[in-house]
């Protein structure tokens, strides 16, 4: 096979190439710049056509890459460990939501801070997350670890996090390439709600990911990047990850000492690999560049000790609220019942308003959609959410605030057509502007509907910084005047709305329509209010 001659971010670029990647999102931040750069000179990525731009920050990146994933393709999310702070909202929620197509969000992080503001450690963040983190300790392994982490992904149906960092990403060595994976062919999920994060649906998905991780704990003991060499000196036990490992070796090359040695470059921590060494050695040195997440996990593994009670025993659930009645029962005091819901009280599931704007919007979206098949609607958080629920089922996905122009823009570059996102006015002002000029960008071929009830109507009715500039906004990142149009979400207009709706997915590039109506809400109270001053 061809050998050559990588830095660890270019090892990693071509192992995800060969792995079949169909796009790569990043934005750039040392030491992971050069990631993208490679994707983007690589000669077999431009002969591909590779999705690979740089985005408007990691936030819509990492969204980018989600819908990239929701529509079937492997993708990878780059940026710096700062960067995966402005990313957070997306990535923890990526581990609920799930991947489709092999996501992977890479991760190079910068102890000494050599050029950043601060000196973290992002497996914290793949622990906080609960997904798996692969930690290479030379370039080959980040060239062998994009093929695992695609193949992760796939398999539990997670984002895999693969941690960088300085000197490995800027140091090069010899990679041997392998036999190349065809890109996957474009599939929505077979679940039609697993990008759906509706409370009802989190819960669910919270308890799954809870019990997948004895699975993801199983595969990190079972991983080849994982290992464990005996040795006859039981006075210490050395534990190494990711490039520790090698920092380890340096030092034990020319010695006569016999350590046994465990390598992680696998999380979750192989548990039976840990408390084996915690068991037969005197003492256990932890080497990891970065902060003490293993040493500190480590102090908590105390084998055998029973005394400790609360959630990780099971004697509190590790989900959902802690109450009186789950108290009582731990103090022994037996099942009490304090505070619950009497059983004849009906549930109440939340709904749209009568005479909330947004129906009319998501009847036509719905009838124009039709020809197109179901599948092709990314929605956000606010009110308009509730469009998900029956009569409407008119949206598909919902990560986070501003995500649906995002998760549009990456399901249409890779291939989904038509791709449609659903944004209120209020969370357009938040957080979809970054996402819009990516979409400006590149050009990509999507319908934004900007929902404008004129309030920050999930909330209570607040103003929002973008009232009454939505067009000028649009305007002014570069979406054609022609294609931003406005339409009155009435019964009366529902046969000029289809036309819009159609009009513009026919469109190949950004189209922006605003569905405007004050919402019913803000608009019986300023109608009561005017009323009470007309009296006085």
């Amino acid at each position: 096979m061809q050998k050559l001659m990588l830095l660890g971010d270019e090892a990693l670029a071509q192992g995800a190439l060969d792995a079949g990647m169909s796009g790569c999102f990043a934005y750039p931040g040392t030491p992971s710049t050069e990631i993208m750069e490679y994707v983007q000179h690589n000669k077999e990525a431009v002969e591909r056509d590779i999705h690979r731009t740089w985005g408007s920050n990691e936030k819509t990146i990492m969204e980018a890459a989600v819908g990239m994933s929701y529509a079937g393709k492997r993708t990878m999310a780059c940026m710096k460990h700062v960067g995966l702070n402005v990313a957070a909202d997306p990535f923890m929620n990526s581990a609920f939501v799930g991947a489709n197509g092999g996501l992977i969000v890479a991760v190079a992080d910068d102890p000494s801070m050599h050029s950043s503001q601060n000196e973290q450690d992002s497996r914290f963040y793949a622990k906080f997350a609960m997904i798996p983190c692969l930690e290479p300790s030379n370039q080959q392994e980040c060239y062998d670890m994009a093929f695992l982490a695609f193949e992760l992904s796939e398999k539990f149906k997670l984002p895999i996090m693969i941690r960088l960092e300085t000197r490995l990403s800027h140091s090069r060595a010899g990679v041997t390439r392998r036999d190349k994976i065809a890109e996957n062919v474009g599939k929505l999920p077979e679940d039609k709600n697993q990008f759906m994060l509706l409370p009802s649906f989190s819960r669910r998905k919270y308890k799954n990911l809870i019990k997948l991780q004895s699975e993801l704990v199983a595969a990190s003991e079972n991983s080849e990047f994982n290992s464990y060499t005996d040795g006859s000196d039981k006075s210490l036990g050395i534990i190494a990850c990711g490039l520790g490992y090698n920092y380890v070796m340096e030092n034990l090359a020319n010695r006569d000492v016999n350590y046994p040695i465990l390598k992680i470059s696998h999380y979750p921590l192989p548990r039976k690999l840990v408390e084996k060494m915690y068991k037969e050695c005197d003492k256990i040195l932890v080497v990891e560049d970065g902060q003490p997440i293993v040493e500190e996990m480590l102090k908590g593994y105390i084998s055998g000790n029973e005394k400790i009670k609360g959630r990780l025993d099971g004697t509190f659930s590790y989900d959902g609220e802690m109450d009186p009645n789950k108290v009582a029962v731990a103090l022994g005091f037996g099942k009490e019942v304090v505070g619950t819901v009497p059983e004849d009280i009906v549930g109440r599931p939340p709904a749209l308003c009568v005479g909330c704007p947004h129906i009319d919007s998501f009847v036509t979206l719905n009838e124009a959609l039709k020809e197109h098949g179901d599948g092709h609607v990314f929605s956000d958080i606010g009110c308009y959410t509730l469009g998900f629920m029956p009569p409407y089922n008119g949206i598909n996905t919902c990560l986070d605030m501003g995500a649906s122009i995002t998760m549009a823009k990456g399901a249409s570059d890779a291939g989904l057509f038509p791709a449609v996102a659903v944004i209120g006015d209020s969370t357009f002002s938040h957080s979809g502007l970054t996402g819009l000029l990516d979409c400006v960008y590149d050009k990509s071929n999507v319908v934004i509907i900007i929902l404008d009830n004129a309030t920050t109507g999930m909330t209570g009715g607040q103003n929002y910084t973008g009232e009454n500039k939505i067009e000028e906004m649009c305007l002014g990142l570069g979406v054609e005047k022609e294609h931003i149009r406005v339409v009155t979400p009435l019964k009366r207009c529902h046969e000029e709305m289809v036309q819009v709706y159609k009009e513009e997915i026919a469109y190949n590039g950004v189209s922006i329509v605003i569905p405007r109506r004050e919402c019913i809400q803000t608009m019986t109270r300023r109608i009561r209010a005017q009323k009470k001053a007309a009296k006085k």
